[in-house]
């Protein structure tokens, strides 16, 4: 199994013999409903877009995770596996291979089997999807959530051998919690029992600007996140890649259930 992290939550994932491109933002800038002025992201120098993707994955249909400019960059054939909000946005920009995933919903892929679990909840009704992904003919498996809301449903699945899931904790005033890493990996990483975790939606080359990150307070590390598992006597293992490096888990197999 190897990943590319892309920065921010966008990665490549090479897993059951098929590439799946997982929230991409490649090009451009990232910038909400164009209010520049509020939130916006940007990086020295564009991402090149993978070939040979079999999948496109969305969790969210915001632009952060759906974003317009880089899907507009690629093959409109692609398969698409998304959230109901996501499938709707890349509907309209012409994807004619879309596969709209609820909670708790599986897509098949060879040998590579996709199920939708509840994630982040968006405004007062709308909940977007986590991802688990595993591999059917060895049993390793990857969960995804971008904001670190994980739902209960998700221990069902354990043992999981990747998760990629955010280790800090972002917050604005009055609002609350945009992303909640740090208050939720411990119970996580005791439910799941994962070889390896990995973060996602902070870090790496991106530049963010604007009102909302001047408001954002952010707490949590890879470093206080070790301790906290060595802490608590859990052995997985904190990797932090670096933007654009295609790396090879170090992963064991696991006896497959009965």
């Amino acid at each position: 199994m190897y990943l590319t992290w892309l920065d921010s939550n966008s990665w490549l994932l090479e897993i059951g013999g098929k590439r799946i491109l997982i929230d991409p933002w490649l090009v451009g800038s990232l910038i909400f409903s164009n209010l520049d002025w509020l939130f916006k992201g940007s990086r020295p120098q564009e991402r090149p877009i993978p070939e040979n993707i079999d999948l496109i994955l969305l969790s969210q249909g915001l632009e952060d995770h759906t974003h317009p400019p880089t899907l507009k960059q690629l093959d409109r054939t692609i398969k698409v596996i998304a959230s109901p909000s996501a499938a709707k946005v890349v509907k309209q920009l012409g994807y004619t291979q879309v596969t709209t995933l609820a909670h708790g919903e599986t897509f098949t892929l060879d040998e590579l089997e996709i199920k939708a679990t509840p994630g982040s909840p968006i405004g007062p009704t709308l909940v977007e999807n986590g991802y688990l992904l595993k591999e059917l003919e060895s049993g390793l498996t990857v969960y995804y959530e971008p904001h670190g809301y994980h739902s209960p449903q998700v221990k069902q699945a354990a043992p999981v051998d990747v998760v990629i899931t955010p280790f800090v904790d972002m917050t604005l005033p009055l609002l609350g919690p945009i992303i909640q890493g740090k208050n939720s990996i411990l119970e996580l990483a005791k439910s799941l029992q994962p070889q390896i975790i990995l973060p996602t939606a902070a870090g790496g080359d991106v530049i963010f600007e604007g009102l909302l990150m001047k408001l954002v307070q952010t707490k949590g590390s890879a470093e206080e996140l070790r301790t906290l598992l060595e802490k608590n006597n859990i052995s997985t293992k904190v990797m932090e890649p670096t933007p654009g490096d295609r790396i090879e888990l170090p992963l064991e197999k696991r006896a497959l259930a009965t």
